[in-house]
């Protein structure tokens, strides 16, 4: 795998996607253009007034959007909103683009409206996966997330060139959200699958990563027999996404407990510890969902919880800067200095390999350490 790009931005004030895309651009190198995708988390503009209500973000072919509708109409789910955003096909920019990018928001079935949340949860999780598995025969379309207050645009192409075509180098207020995460990636071996295109997305939990897992293929032996939301396994970073929402979700653990299952301490360390039954419990229980080999992983929870952690040897950068009202993780400094220019670089966070740094919803920034 090659070197990605990753940051996330978390703000009290709503923010444009042009910010995520400057944040990006500043740590270019050569040859990666295959892609840029983001995950907004937290609405702002238009989505603002539906936080309560999924919306659908879907890239199809005329076919795949009528397969798709049909299937949620038949459901029972009703649209309230559509934002289809206005794209500039000017000749020469390089992206691989889709007939049509939708944007819709749905209100519940009937019989779902009264139900309890975590019934509606596996309800949009169903609905995901099933527009999944009806739009893949011949590429009809690709469904990022079914989710209320969350949107997500994964493309293929030149990052700038993405930007351009969906007019979001220009900030306006339509279009905007309180939480992005973002990543552009490098070149890689593999052929470019749009739904291999981090973030990733799962039930309120955003994951993206900078690096590898060379336990990719034990991690994905035991996530296939975990949930049936884990699939795909288009990407080794997937198993991050895939592990921090059965660690906190699942077994409803608590977020820091999330680095004691990827990086487990040393046995001797764990012998000295308060929690020694619990961490032990984990070496024996979750050991097959450990990773590896050199990354760096931003997160997102359902609360809108920002965190960022490492490898245990820390062989990947990343970094944490702050303002009065905005936070930025990103795998380079130079491209927080692009979107915080102003902001006092004394308090910039490097993280530990043996930490999560979090970032709550009034910004306060934890630190906790393995």
């Amino acid at each position: 795998m090659a070197m990605c790009r990753i940051g996330a931005i978390k703000s009290l004030n709503y923010v444009h996607p042009s910010q995520a895309l400057l944040l990006m651009q500043s740590q270019q190198k050569g040859h990666d253009n295959s892609g840029f995708a983001m995950v907004m988390h937290d609405l702002g503009g238009i989505f603002e007034s539906y936080k309560h209500l999924p919306t659908l973000s879907l890239a199809c072919t005329d076919e795949g959007l009528k397969v798709a509708e049909d299937i949620l109409h038949a459901a029972g789910f009703s649209r309230v909103l559509q934002w289809v955003p206005e794209t500039n096909d000017q000749p020469g920019l390089d992206i691989n683009a889709m007939p049509n990018y939708v944007f819709e928001t749905f209100d519940y079935p009937k019989h779902y409206r009264k139900a309890e949340q975590k019934e509606k949860e596996e309800l949009l999780l169903d609905m995901r996966l099933k527009l999944r598995r009806a739009l893949e025969k011949d590429e009809m379309g690709f469904v990022y997330s079914f989710w209320p207050d969350v949107v997500t645009l994964k493309e293929i192409g030149d990052p700038r060139d993405i930007g351009t075509y969906f007019n979001l180098w220009e900030p306006d207020n339509k279009f905007t959200a309180r939480v992005i995460t973002a990543q552009c990636r490098q070149n890689t071996n593999y052929d470019i699958v749009r739904y291999a295109a981090h973030p990733f997305f799962l039930q309120g939990y955003t994951a993206l990563a900078n690096g590898e897992n060379t336990f990719y293929l034990k991690n994905v032996e035991a996530q296939r027999k975990m949930h049936r939301g884990y699939i795909g396994f288009e990407s080794d970073s997937q198993c991050f996404l895939y592990t921090l929402h059965y660690v906190h979700r699942e077994l409803g653990w608590p977020l820091r407990y999330y680095k004691h299952v990827i990086t487990p301490l040393p046995f001797e360390d764990i012998e000295r510890r308060e929690d020694k039954d619990q961490l032990l419990a984990i070496r024996q229980s979750l050991a097959h969902l450990e990773i590896n080999g050199p990354n760096t992983i931003i997160g997102v929870l359902p609360d809108n919880t920002l965190f960022t952690c490492c490898d245990a040897k820390k062989l990947r950068p990343v970094v944490v800067g702050r303002s009065a009202d905005t936070v930025v993780i990103s795998s380079e400094v130079c491209g927080i200095n692009e979107v915080l220019p102003d902001r006092d670089w004394e308090t910039d966070i490097y993280p530990h390999e043996r930490e999560i740094v979090a970032v709550d919803s009034n910004l306060e920034v934890q630190r906790w350490r393995q």
